[in-house]
């Protein structure tokens, strides 16, 4: 991993998280150094759960990275200046399974001190280990229009992850 980045407690994270997952989006990795794959993300969030500090993502089990985010205990998300949107770009609309998104996108993965994988160009760095997860459920939907967005039925599975570490640059 780069010099560059330095440990903070997640409470002196001072980006808006409304902007930092749903504007710049975000790296879900998971997997080991040797075989991973990550997904760009715009849904998710970050708060307080059971005591702890914690991440929450949602992945579609129809993505390939939902295959290693069951396999694993431990996942990443790493958050890039805008300069990177394209590499963001290219890993929310192509499959891990087709093509060597490191390849395509220029993106150097390190080992995370928690066995997890981040990127040398991310600004922001966060190391969760899962504690839980949920399948999303149409009968739980209160509004209706939810449903808009899963035309195929693939329902998200919530993954809540408690905060090992934050690296930032």
């Amino acid at each position: 991993m780069s010099g560059e980045f330095k440990t903070i407690k997640p409470q002196e994270l001072t980006d808006n998280p409304f902007t930092l997952i749903g504007s710049d989006w975000m790296l879900i990795t998971s997997g080991t150094i040797d075989k991973f794959n990550m997904m760009t993300a715009s849904w998710g969030g970050m708060g307080i759960l059971w005591g702890k500090n914690v991440c929450f993502v949602f992945v579609r089990p129809t993505r390939y990275t939902y295959e290693f985010m069951e396999k694993q205990d431990n996942f990443s998300l790493s958050f890039f200046g805008n300069e990177w949107r394209g590499a963001l770009n290219i890993c929310g609309t192509k499959s891990g399974r087709d093509i060597d998104k490191v390849e395509a996108t220029g993106l150097i993965p390190f080992k995370g001190d928690n066995n997890t994988v981040g990127f040398e160009q991310a600004r922001l760095v966060i190391e969760c280990k899962k504690l839980y997860y949920q399948d999303l459920t149409p009968d739980n939907f209160l509004d209706p229009s939810i449903e808009s967005f899963y035309p195929i039925k693939d329902y998200h599975r919530m993954y809540v992850g408690e905060i090992l570490s934050v690296k930032v640059k």
